[in-house]
This record gives structure tokens, sequence and C-alpha cells, in this order.
């Protein structure tokens, strides 16, 4: 039964994710041939990738080595693959695609509001505590949103001074927001947040705001994955609150691998694996309700570059984690690597839209929803299956 206290968080892996490198076709002679030892998961060797079971089209795919937690909760059947998925307009400028995506409109960058502001719409989400993003800036799709808020730690989230001067300035931060252009809105809803906030969280004797202490079986990775680790973080110490979170945001940057990729990605992929993995079970009493979806605005050319990396490409690999999803499977067509049918001979094609991703998560996790007001345009989809009725 589908809970209707839905949650759907998405991580944004910023720069554009190799999505063959992350989830490889190992044993694809055109795979092995085009790109470089480093750029490409192994079948054998010392770090071969990790094998994946009931994949697309009988592909001898495989996650990078370095992707355990990943694979873990693939074999748990909680995690599914979306390949040679992406945005359907063929840009590799890292602008217009992060542009057409997360306006939820490809071909079309006047839209003036993000599909998650028309999303939340389609929810009647009015809590202030509904729509959030783990970050200093809110993304594009949360554009025209009168309830996003940025959060970055919660344990900072409140004002500094006694209590008495405190309340001070609160009133007058209220009075100075009280208006009805955008930022006003935003700044009144991060301050009625931090009151609320502040009524949730436990304080120590001097008032201030007790550090988060995760689950005792999540164990957040450190060292370059400390940024997303308390992105996460936050998220999770938001959704266990239970204050109403219905919709969030997290950013991971760094995936624009054009110059020696095999260092960089093996950092990038242990602390997105490592750390996805501690955040699903930090919020293991909230699995029910939340789907996790990790998307990159695009994926990475076939064949490597002469500075032992990847350039700007077109489909990639997304994820789905969580509530409802039909995990331990790879879904989607894949097209095959074969000169003529790569995108412009050069770049995996796109054979699912993203916007059918997410369709179908909504569709079938959350109710009263007219897809057309979330995604105006889009075509009659049928559902991939990845995602339980």
């Amino acid at each position: 039964m589908v809970n209707p206290n839905q949650n759907l968080i998405i991580i944004s892996l910023r720069g554009g994710c190799d999505g063959l490198n992350l989830v490889g076709p190992s044993a694809d002679s055109r795979y092995i041939s085009e790109r470089k030892v480093e750029s490409r998961v192994e079948r054998t060797g010392d770090t071969p990738g990790l094998v994946l079971a009931n994949t697309l089209a009988d592909v001898d795919f495989r996650f990078h080595h370095k992707a355990t937690d990943l694979k873990n909760l693939y074999d748990s059947k909680q995690l599914s693959i979306i390949h040679a998925s992406g945005l359907t307009n063929k840009t590799r400028s890292h602008f217009e695609a992060i542009d057409y995506i997360e306006r939820g409109t490809p071909n079309n960058k006047n839209t003036p509001t993000g599909w998650l502001t028309r999303f939340s719409t389609e929810l009647n989400l009015s809590k202030n505590t509904s729509v959030v993003s783990t970050g200093t800036n809110l993304p594009t799709s949360l554009l025209g949103s009168k309830l996003a808020i940025s959060v970055n730690d919660l344990g900072k989230i409140q004002l500094k001074g006694d209590t008495k001067v405190t309340a001070i300035r609160a009133n007058v931060l209220k009075q100075l927001y009280n208006g009805t252009s955008q930022l006003s809105v935003n700044g009144l809803n991060t301050l009625n947040l931090v009151d609320f906030i502040g009524t949730r969280i436990t304080k120590d004797q001097n008032g201030t705001l007790r550090q988060y202490i995760p689950s005792t079986k999540a164990n957040y990775p450190e060292g370059p994955a400390t940024g997303l680790s308390n992105s996460l973080k936050t998220m999770a110490q938001l959704i266990k609150m239970d204050i109403g979170v219905r919709i969030g945001n997290v950013d991971f940057g760094g995936w624009d691998t054009h110059f020696a990729q095999q260092g960089k990605f093996i950092t990038l992929v242990d602390s997105l694996s490592s750390a996805l993995g501690a955040f699903w079970r930090d919020i293991e009493g909230f699995q029910d309700r939340t789907t996790i979806v990790v998307i990159s605005e695009f994926g990475r050319r076939l064949k490597s570059n002469n500075s032992g990396g990847t350039d700007h490409g077109h489909a990639g690999a997304m994820m789905v984690l969580g509530a409802g999803v039909k995990g331990g499977n790879i879904y989607g067509r894949w097209p095959g690597l074969t000169t003529d049918k790569l995108d412009n001979q050069v770049d995996l094609a796109v054979t699912t839209d993203f916007r059918h991703v997410f369709g179908e998560i909504i569709s079938k996790r959350f109710t009263g929803i007219n897809m057309n007001n979330v995604f105006p345009a889009i075509d009659a989809y049928s559902n991939l299956g990845f995602i339980s009725a």
C-alpha cells in the first residue's frame, strides 16, 4: 500500500556523470576499443567491475568497482538503473542541459517555473518545510516556488544572541521581508523555518542547537565525500523530524571529467555510493515513503579523449532507489554502441526521456497529479515497469 506522505528526493550529479564508467557494458567490443582502460569498467584484473544480475538486453553490465553500496542496494532489489536515459535535446552545454531538465521543458528555456515547483503545486503543499534543497542556492527545478528553502546545516539555522535579542531581531527581519516579491517570500519562509526548527531540535544549556547524530547503522564517509555526506545528513534529519518534507534536492558536483578521469572518478563514485548507502540506512523508518532519483545533466562521449578523460556526451544512467522500486534490474532500451546506433555517431543515444522516469514515479507513488501540468507538452509514454503499482 502506498504511504500517503510520499517523499521524492533528487540527487543531481553536476558536471555530467559518465554513465558508461558508472554502469559499463564491460564485454562490448566497441566499448573496449574506443575507451582507454582507465575510463571503462573492466571484467578482469585487479579492480573488476561489480557484476549486475538481470541486465538489459543480455549485456554484461557492471557497476564501477567502487560502487559497493550501490551494488548491495541493487542486489537487495531496492535500486534500479535506467540506462541510455536523459535529455532528448541534443545540447552538450552544461548550462543549457541543466536548464532544460530542471524546467522540465526540453527546447524551451523560457518556462517561468521549474518542474518541481509545478509538482509541488499539484501536491497542494503549504508547509514551509515541504520543499527543501540542501545548498546555498535553489536549483532551477524550484524556480518560482513560494515554499522552497535552502538549508546547509540545521545545527546553524538559528539567530545569534540571547533570547530577548534574538526575538527582537526576528521581528525586525520579518517586517523587512513582509512583501510579495520572491525575495520577501523566501526570506519569510526561512525565518519561519528557523522558528519551527527551534521548537523541534533539542538544545544544550546555552540554547545552542545540538549536533545531529545519525543512526548507528549509517556510517557517512568523510574526506572528499564530506560535502555530500553533510547534505544527506541534513536531508535525513529533516525527514526523520517528520515535519512535512515531501520534496528534496541535493547537489553533488565535480563530474566534469575532461582530464585524468580515472583518479577523480574513483573518488566520486566511492563518495556517491557510500554516502547514499549511509543515507538510506539512516532513514530506515521512512524508507517506505521515500523514493530517491539520481540524475546528471548528460553522460560522456563513448571515445576517450587524449587527456585521460571523456568529453560531454548525451545519454547517461539514472538510478532510482526506495519506495515502490522493483530493483535488481536495468530498465529501458539499450541502443548499442556501433557507429550507426550512436547519437551523431559519437555518443550513447537517449532511448528513455528523463521525464518518463519521473513520470512513472509520480503516477504510481503520488495521487491526483495532472502530469501535463508537471511536464507540459510531453509525449504520451508507457511505464518502464521499475515502479510497482
